[in-house]
């Protein structure tokens, strides 16, 4: 069974994935890019994700934006990485305390196929310095924010990647998806 671990992020073009006060507003533009592409259905899009793996400051963050929004990951299983304890309100969310490497090799690789981490830039980094990531998307918004956090800041190392895709949406968002190379 093949199997892939993205990493996803949404960022500003000044590559900061969060403002200080956790507000998503910026996510929403009104922007129009004439050559730009609808997209696939999400729905669709989205049942092609066999499992999410997040940080546990995501997982707060999620859980706050769920009262207003939805529980944005559906009936997907989601791993939670603390080992703080936490709120479990979803059926298919568990929390995971052990280390990235059994994650991976133990619990995802053998039970799923399209592994999607979706949030945290400390987690990110920490997945890739351990050779552990296959893909980064990131989708880079119109907007430049100029204070936050940073999605790659200090990584520690050089890392290569192959550009597999760009993707130019009308509402002015660009998909730039990577390979990391190993």
């Amino acid at each position: 069974m093949s199997f892939t671990f993205t990493i996803h992020m949404v960022s500003s073009v000044d590559g900061i994935i969060a403002k200080r006060d956790n507000s998503v507003s910026w996510f929403e533009t009104s922007d129009q890019y004439d050559k730009g592409v609808t997209g696939e259905d999400p729905g669709e899009f989205l049942k092609k994700i066999d499992c999410y793996v997040m940080g546990s400051r995501t997982y707060e963050h999620a859980l706050e934006l769920s009262k207003s929004y939805g529980w944005a990951y559906g009936d997907t299983p989601t791993i939670v990485l603390s080992s703080r304890q936490l709120p479990i309100e979803r059926a298919n969310v568990g929390i995971y305390p052990g280390g990235l490497e059994q994650l991976v090799n133990e619990r995802l690789r053998p039970n799923y196929k399209n592994v999607w981490m979706v949030g945290g830039a400390m987690l990110a980094k920490a997945f890739i310095r351990a050779g552990l990531a296959d893909e980064l998307r990131v989708t880079v918004l119109p907007i430049i924010l100029g204070d936050g956090l940073l999605f790659f800041d200090q990584i520690g190392r050089e890392k290569a990647l192959h550009l597999k895709d760009v993707t130019a949406y009308k509402n002015g968002m660009v998909e730039l998806w990577y390979e990391i190379k190993k």
